[in-house]
């Protein structure tokens, strides 16, 4: 992992810093071969991110991770629920990683997420990592769910890591 200083890119930690308790530090996985498979321009712009930067070498690298803006802290989020039919006090993100939040074109605070970034604290077993189908399934579904006006998460891009 590498910090990007002299992109203008700057993303809060006030997850960490508001509920240090259900975050632990984190970075992703260094991935061997960073391929962009598809990026939304339209929530880039939406979120003050240039998408000729984001296509770069550098601005690939930040999508899975390994090139995050200085001053981020990288966390995985811990939370609580039940599995299995029990309470676990202690859950937490497996293979997601939250980059950090940063305020879109209007003045809403976005997180931005990683997702299938390699194994995090809470991975219990797991390789961390996600396939290609589910995640561009995924950027679909999002964006027409987003299309039709239903509250949903949204995908910045998908990329791939070169890991089979």
């Amino acid at each position: 992992m590498s910090v990007a200083p002299e992109t203008t890119l700057a993303l809060q930690g006030r997850f960490f810093r508001e509920l240090p308790e259900l975050a632990v530090r984190w970075q992703a996985e260094t991935s061997p071969d960073l391929r962009l498979l598809v990026l939304n321009e339209q929530l880039a712009a939406q979120l003050g991110l240039d998408a000729t930067w984001l296509r770069s070498p550098d601005g690939v690298r930040f999508l899975a991770g390994n090139h995050v803006p200085s001053g981020a802290t990288p966390v995985a989020q811990a939370y609580a629920g039940h599995q299995f039919g029990g309470f676990v006090p202690r859950l937490g993100d497996g293979r997601a990683l939250l980059l950090g939040e940063l305020t879109d074109s209007d003045g809403r605070l976005r997180d931005i997420h990683l997702k299938g970034s390699g194994q995090t604290p809470f991975a219990r077993g797991g390789d961390g990592l996600a396939a290609v189908g589910p995640m561009l399934r995924e950027y679909i579904i999002s964006e027409a769910m987003h299309a039709l006006d239903v509250p949903t998460t949204r995908s910045l891009a998908v990329v791939s890591t070169g890991r089979p």
